[in-house]
């Protein structure tokens, strides 16, 4: 072989070699070149997915942005929104601003016996107690015989009696004669009215004969006298026995009408000026609250203490038995101008005084300047115009509830 051709094939040899890892060369790049193109293929692909997912959650976000500041604007602050059937089912009652005021005072007392429906009857004359007609709780009508007694002294003022109706009958016996003989010329007009005089005088004795007769329990001839009660109704207690001796103004028996009662007060002496019949009064007893109205008011009608009594009756409700004691509070000093609203209304929030006055979605609290307390309500004033309409009863739960969205609306 000539050095030609071998050179020849040592190029074609270097030739072949060139291409061949030209080729390999080749093959490698492009495997890695479409792994690049892949892998940026599906991380774009990654990363337009996670975009599309943060997009909702985004939206997500501002949306709930939105209701929670729609929820901000409901939940106002110091409002508490309530619906109408909320409000009636938590019993919060809804109630005018009123007009008045005054000076309120508390007063002690119990329920008594009117007093002409009660009665203490007395022997007038002594005597010994013959037979009993009764005993504690009998019913009684008036002029119901409660005893006998049988007196000497009775016996005594009947027969007086008797012989001066009997001297005054005589009397005018003679003076009618001597008016016969008058006329006849027998007798003069001098004698005839003398023994006028006379029997005026015996009239005029057997009259005082017979009241004192009356006074005594009118006995009859054998000294023996019927007690008798006074007025209808209920004998509380007998201070006599059977067979018992009692004296000239002894206690025989109690007898009262538990129908006919009246409400009797001890009051500080200032209120007999102050205090007038027609005055009504809050009364609280065993059986609930009530209103009643003052019929008399005496100053100085207990001697020991000064206090003033106030007799008072109830305007609807039946009183409970004697003996009940009683509580009342009247207001003086009336202001018709004043602003006043039921204690229950006003609670205090955040140290301050507030009522909730009612508004188209609920309740607003609204501070205000309280005075003094009255009857049950309260003065305001400041803080309200007098022609809202406000919480009354259980207005608590508004003050609970309000406390509550506070929390919330903390967290």
């Amino acid at each position: 072989m000539t050095s030609t051709n071998i050179r020849l094939l040592c190029g074609a040899t270097v030739i072949v070699l060139a291409a061949a890892g030209a080729g390999f060369g080749l093959a490698q790049s492009i495997p890695q070149t479409e792994h690049a193109t892949h892998a940026e293929t599906d991380a774009q692909t990654e990363h337009d997915d996670h975009d599309d997912h943060d997009e909702p959650d985004a939206k997500a976000g501002h949306d709930d942005h939105g209701e929670n500041g729609e929820h901000d604007e409901e939940a106002e602050e110091g409002v508490v929104v309530l619906t109408t059937r909320q409000i009636e089912s938590a019993g919060i009652s809804i109630v005018g601003v009123g007009r008045g005021g005054g000076t309120e005072y508390r007063l002690s007392g119990r329920v008594e016996s009117a007093v002409d429906a009660r009665a203490v009857v007395a022997a007038i004359t002594g005597g010994r107690v013959e037979q009993l007609h009764v005993a504690p709780g009998s019913l009684v009508k008036v002029g119901q015989p409660l005893a006998v007694l049988v007196s000497g002294d009775a016996a005594t003022v009947r027969a007086n009696a008797d012989a001066a109706i009997a001297e005054a009958e005589a009397a005018r016996l003679v003076y009618q004669r001597d008016v016969n003989l008058v006329e006849q010329g027998v007798v003069a007009r001098q004698d005839m009215e003398a023994s006028r005089a006379r029997s005026l005088a015996a009239d005029a004795a057997a009259r005082a004969a017979q009241a004192q007769v009356a006074a005594s329990g009118s006995p009859n001839a054998s000294g023996r006298i019927n007690i008798v009660s006074p007025i209808a109704g209920v004998v509380g207690a007998v201070h006599i026995t059977a067979g018992g001796l009692v004296a000239s103004g002894g206690a025989i028996a109690e007898v009262s009408d538990p129908s006919r009662v009246e409400l009797i007060f001890n009051a500080p002496p200032k209120l007999a000026s102050e205090v007038t019949s027609g005055t009504r009064l809050q009364v609280t007893g065993p059986s609930g609250s009530f209103e009643a109205v003052v019929v008399g008011v005496a100053a100085n009608a207990r001697e020991q203490s000064g206090a003033t009594v106030i007799r008072a009756r109830s305007s609807s409700n039946a009183l409970p038995p004697a003996g009940s004691p009683m509580s009342a509070i009247v207001v003086t000093d009336d202001q018709e101008s004043g602003l006043i609203v039921p204690a229950d209304a006003i609670q205090t929030v955040d140290g301050k005084s507030v009522v909730f006055v009612a508004e188209g979605n609920g309740f607003r609290a609204t501070p205000v300047l309280a005075g003094r307390r009255a009857g049950g309500n309260i003065e305001i004033l400041n803080g309200l115009s007098g022609d809202e309409r406000i919480a009354g009863t259980n207005a608590f739960l508004l003050k609970a509830e309000l406390a509550k969205g506070e929390a919330e609306h903390a967290h």
